[in-house]
């Protein structure tokens, strides 16, 4: 039975739990029949019916009643049991009747079937994560974050080319994730979908994990499971936009409910999907419902949502949109959503990652909603993404006509707390993948892809890597099949494999490279003008004064015998990585290949004609700081390669 209390939350906008209200629950009658009570918001519905498995879809059997003026329409069918499948038979002001998907529905039919399915989610899984979530940390606070993103229908599969559940993944994928380096997983929408070339992206069951892989104690076996590794998980969420299908959301009662009435902002003819009411405080209730549920009820460690972009602004791909009362595009019940839902997450789970897909520059997207800002916790950097690639896909002897897209990030790296997403959407029909981006022949296209992933992992910012990345595909990803997997019987994608491998463990152990991610403190470029020679060189700090990483990327296949390097600090400087070691499949130039090898800081002699320059050094780094006297290093710098050199400690000590 509805509570009228919570009924009148859920029309103000403020029941963040009306799933517990609405939808279809175990209950008993008042004369002790057993059955399911169902509950549904159609608020201009002449008439609303529950038809389904218990009444022989006999849409005239079990009709609902209106709960008073809120729209709600309830009642109870006695003998309904778990797993029988139902559907709201719906009549319009028309006269038309059209059979619709409970909104709220725990449990779905696989496609092509569309019905909801009866279900009992009180006590249906035993958690064993207790000492895992006890030990979450607030999502803010600094530390290291690699996030492993995954389409779990396209990871691995049978040989006959069936899917794995949800529980027979689990432990595959939370010990390779383990191996590897990873200490999240950001799972591609699990939310109810229709159509598997969406990806998940086009939801039609906000509170139902899609039962392609299997029930809602599945999945959150498998949360358990990578939470019993250590792992995070990150579910993706789509706030922005929902299908059309007539069985779903889609003009649930008739008319424009869940979707904006006005056409001009109600639909994004690009996807062919349609927009949220904001301003419906019906809808808000409903989204903001569907947030906690994932992280309430399946323990999610984040939320990553989708499009915000176009949640954020009315003419977001509608050139015909028209301004604001503030005579800007903003879209201002969005925004105003958008802080009332991180907002109500922060204050209750603090430990959850809020990232925002955000494409545009929009200020303070991770700054607290009490400090102005929007208040997700990070933002992916999406200008970093494209310049990135951008500079690996040019030429290597054009690539000094691009050396800005490297440098250029550092104008705004502080700006948000950033994640650096190579996502799926880089990969996808049409962009190539990672390595088919970079050019060259075989081994200059490895090459170069590792010096990127060096440059990725010593960059301000959180790290995300879409699946299969690690081991460096020629053929863009497919949704419909498994990873090339049977690639790592080759060398070179065995060696990428091995050196992402390394990679993602030396950045975890590292304090340098994560716990100043916000300001200049933990980043110093000790080279950002050496364009003639493509090479960069930058330090990155962390709160200890000694730890310091010195990064050098050479960005073209042009080695050099004796390069000079401009120092933070002076003392011995030891290798600790490089991507030209020929375990990786690199050419072990100038010694690369001797991991630990240690270089000794040189001190200039400041006089009244500036300092000595030794005439030995074939190339300098072109800080302007260099003449100045700060210490230098001279190594070698192999071709298309990425170095990581660690201080160890003052000579004279």
């Amino acid at each position: 039975m509805c509570d009228m209390n919570k009924a009148w939350l859920f029309n103000q906008g403020k029941n963040y739990q009306s799933y517990r209200m609405l939808g279809a629950r175990p209950d008993i009658s008042p004369q002790g029949e057993q059955g399911y009570r169902f509950a549904v918001w159609a608020p201009r519905a002449v008439s609303v019916s529950v038809t389904g498995d218990f009444n022989g879809w006999d849409p005239v059997a079990d009709l609902l009643n209106p709960y008073g003026t809120t729209g709600i329409w309830q009642g109870f069918v006695a003998g309904a049991v778990q797993w029988q499948r139902y559907k709201y038979a719906v009549q319009a002001q028309s006269g038309q009747i059209t059979l619709k998907a409970d909104p709220f529905a725990r449990h779905a039919e696989t496609r092509p079937g569309t019905a909801s399915i009866l279900y009992d989610a009180d006590e249906d899984y035993e958690w064993g994560d207790g000492e895992f979530t006890s030990n979450r940390c607030d999502a803010r606070q600094a530390g290291p974050l690699n996030i492993y993103e995954v389409h779990l229908g396209s990871w691995r599969r049978y040989a006959d080319g069936n899917v794995f559940s949800y529980r027979e993944i689990a432990h595959q994928l939370a010990d390779y994730c383990v191996d590897m380096g990873y200490n999240a997983v950001e799972l591609m929408p699990l939310m109810e979908y229709p159509l598997d070339a969406s990806w998940g992206y086009q939801v039609t069951g906000y509170f139902a994990a899609t039962s392609r892989y299997g029930t809602p104690a599945d999945l959150k076996y498998l949360i358990d499971i990578l939470h019993r590794s250590g792992l995070r998980v990150i579910l993706d969420w789509v706030p922005s936009h929902f299908p059309k299908d007539d069985f779903a959301l889609a003009l649930f009662d008739g008319e424009p409910l869940f979707e904006e009435p006005d056409t001009r902002k109600g639909e994004h003819k690009g996807w062919g999907t349609l927009a949220f009411n904001y301003s419906l405080m019906e809808v808000r209730s409903f989204l903001l419902s569907s947030a906690w549920f994932w992280v309430d009820e399946f323990h999610a460690d984040g939320l990553r949502f989708d499009a915000v972009s176009s949640m954020i602004f009315l003419n977001f791909g509608r050139p015909e949109a028209e301004l604001n009362h503030n005579g800007t595009y903003e879209n201002l019940e969005a925004i105003d959503f958008l802080k009332a839902t991180t907002s109500l997450l922060r204050e209750h789970f603090p430990h959850c990652i809020l990232a925002a897909e955000e494409s545009s520059a929009y200020p303070d997207v991770t700054t607290p909603v009490s400090e102005g800002g929007l208040g997700f916790t990070h933002k992916w950097n999406m200008g970093w993404m494209n310049d990135t690639l951008s500079y690996m896909e040019s030429d290597y002897y054009a690539r000094g006509q691009f050396h800005d897209k490297i440098t250029f990030t550092m104008m705004y790296a502080f700006e948000e707390n950033f994640i650096l997403p190579f996502s799926h959407d880089e990969v996808v029909h049409g962009k190539k993948s990672l390595l088919g981006r970079m050019p060259g022949d075989y081994w200059r296209q490895f090459a170069s892809l590792r010096a990127c992933f060096m440059y990725q992992m010593s960059h301000p910012g959180a790290k995300l890597n879409f699946m299969g990345n690690e081991f460096a595909p020629y053929l863009e990803w497919r949704f419909y099949e498994q990873l090339e997997w049977f690639m790592l019987q080759y060398p070179r994608h065995r060696e990428m494999h091995d050196f992402v491998k390394q990679l993602n463990h030396f950045y975890l152990s590292r304090p340098a490279f994560w716990e100043i991610e916000r300001s200049w403190d933990g980043f110093h470029w000790l080279d950002a003008d050496d364009r003639e020679n493509s090479i960069f060189s930058y330090a990155r700090c962390g709160h200890d004064d000694n730890e310091i990483i010195v990064v050098i990327l050479n960005m073209t296949p042009a080695p050099y015998d004796t390069y000079r390097i401009y120092v933070p600090k002076k003392g011995r400087y030891k290798l600790v990585l490089s991507s030209d070691a020929t375990c990786y499949g690199g050419s072990g130039f100038g010694g690369s290949n001797l991991q630990e090898t240690t270089y000794t800081s040189t001190q200039d002699e400041l006089n009244d004609n500036g300092p000595d320059k030794p005439e030995t050094t074939e190339h300098n780094s072109h800080t302007e700081n260099s003449s100045r006297g700060l210490p230098w290093i001279e190594l070698p710098v192999p071709p298309l390669s990425g170095m990581y050199l660690l201080y160890d400690g003052d000579t004279l000590q």
